[in-house]
């Protein structure tokens, strides 16, 4: 019997599928990822249902959504449910030597070995080699893996952070994409990033002092994607040369989006428009996956893990919330849900439906950007999500609203579980604050101050 394939899953964290070139970009970004895909199917319309990382990541990593995981909010309280399988636990039952680098939280459950590498804040040179410690970590393990030779099949997670802020990338990637002034004082784009309360201690730990152009950031982070492809391609050139890389599912997807100067949701990932919900998905396994080919029907997260048990030929009695891509890649089904929930937990609280025309965007309570409660978008229209339609199409809202009504109690009905996203308590970090009643709480509680809080945010505030 043939060894069952190695499992290499590289989950890239607010890396927006729409600065990749192989997705468009005007920007030549992703190079080597593109050269990759032409090996491979990348998928155009991935969505992350649910937004931040944690509960993104356990979506990914147990092909569940968030009413079987009951993970919806960043600083999720507590552990896994212990129901719930992860992709790890599933195929280390399989036979899989199994090991995570990078990744902690709820879905990191069950490897065999955990590496952790730099992949916040600057070195001593002010820059962040984030992916080149990746790799000087992986690199060793990698070849232990393989060392193994026919004894196990391995599945290797990689959680890449150089598109997550601060975005640092080292020389020359940081003058990559931009030739100018920084700081040219007759630009004022930076003017309200700065002045956003919340915020700006952390920008100022890491930006340039006096930064005035925008641009400038938003090079960083494309120049960040840049540095970062580079480092991939050291992993894809070390499995091709000890010889696996044609044995190996190779898959590239994206926790969830970023928003730049976007929605004034300044360099982050929250808020529910497609800048965050939209991510790159790339699969390569060469005779079972088709190379070079694009598929353009709707997937999510809740998809990958039951698509790699396929593909892995892995049998499990597990009811998955997704389906597996292969119908998809081979056009047996055109797309899977097209319409479907979504919700936010990070710096605000909310919830969602979207469909391929339109977006609701329901507030559970006051966030601190001091936007509207109900917010509604062509996406036909207004792609971009600019135009706020909430109040002359009521009838549109009231529409969507009540689909998005009977999902939830069709899912609570299934599972036995109410929506997570009305029950998770102080989600804003803040112990015995409750819900916020007024922007201006929400405004001048929350609050990050530089990289390390950052990083404590998502690996330390949890209640393990």
């Amino acid at each position: 019997m043939a060894k069952q394939p190695n499992i290499v899953l590289m989950g890239i964290d607010s890396l927006l599928a729409t600065h990749m070139s192989c997705y468009g970009y005007h920007r030549q970004t992703t190079p080597h990822i593109d050269r990759f895909a032409e090996g491979a199917t990348l998928f155009e319309k991935t969505y992350s249902a649910h937004i931040p990382t944690t509960s993104a990541y356990v979506s990914m990593l147990t092909g569940l959504d968030t009413f079987s995981t009951q993970v919806v909010a960043l600083r999720h309280q507590g552990p896994l449910r212990e129901e719930v399988k992860t992709l790890a636990e599933i195929l280390r039952e399989s036979g899989y030597d199994t090991t995570c680098v990078g990744f902690g939280g709820p879905s990191a459950r069950g490897f065999d070995t955990y590496l952790e590498y730099s992949g916040w804040g600057p070195d001593e040179s002010g820059r962040s080699p984030k992916a080149e410690n990746l790799n000087r970590t992986t690199l060793p393990e990698l070849n232990r893996l393989i060392d193994q030779g026919d004894e196990k099949p391995f599945f290797l997670f990689l959680r890449h952070m150089d598109p997550h802020s601060p975005y640092l990338p080292p020389a020359p990637y940081e003058r990559m994409f931009y030739h100018g002034d920084e700081c040219d004082p007759s630009n004022t784009s930076m003017e309200p990033v700065m002045a956003f309360k919340p915020f700006c201690d952390y920008f100022a730990s890491w930006m340039p002092q006096g930064i005035t152009d925008k641009d400038y950031v938003i090079a960083q982070y494309d120049g960040a994607i840049a540095y970062m492809d580079a480092c991939i391609q050291t992993l894809f050139n070390a499995l091709e040369t000890r010889g696996v890389l044609d044995e190996t599912i190779v898959v590239i997807n994206g926790d969830h989006g970023e928003t730049l100067y976007d929605h004034e949701c300044w360099f982050d990932h929250h808020g529910i428009y497609d800048v965050t919900l939209h991510v790159p998905l790339i699969i390569r396994y060469p005779g079972r996956v088709p190379a070079g080919k694009r598929v353009t029907g709707y997937n999510q997260h809740k998809d990958l893990v039951p698509t790699l048990l396929e593909l892995a030929d892995i049998d499990t009695d597990i009811e998955f919330d997704g389906k597996s891509l292969t119908s998809l890649i081979s056009g047996e089904i055109t797309s899977f849900d097209s319409e479907f929930y979504i919700t936010e937990c990070t710096w605000m609280r909310k919830h969602g439906w979207r469909t391929p025309e339109w977006k609701l965007i329901v507030a559970l309570e006051p966030d601190f950007h001091f936007k509207p409660p109900v917010e509604l978008y062509n996406l036909i229209q207004d792609p971009d999500e600019n135009n706020n339609l909430a109040e002359t199409h009521p009838d549109i809202v009231n529409l969507l609203e009540t689909r998005m009504k009977g999902w939830i109690r069709q899912r609570e009905q299934e599972t036995g579980l109410t929506n997570p996203i009305v029950t998770q308590g102080d989600w804003h970090g803040h112990k015995g604050v409750g819900p916020f009643k007024t922007s201006e709480q929400a405004y001048n509680t929350m609050h990050i101050g530089d990289p390390g809080q950052a990083a404590r945010l998502q690996a330390k505030s949890r209640d393990e």
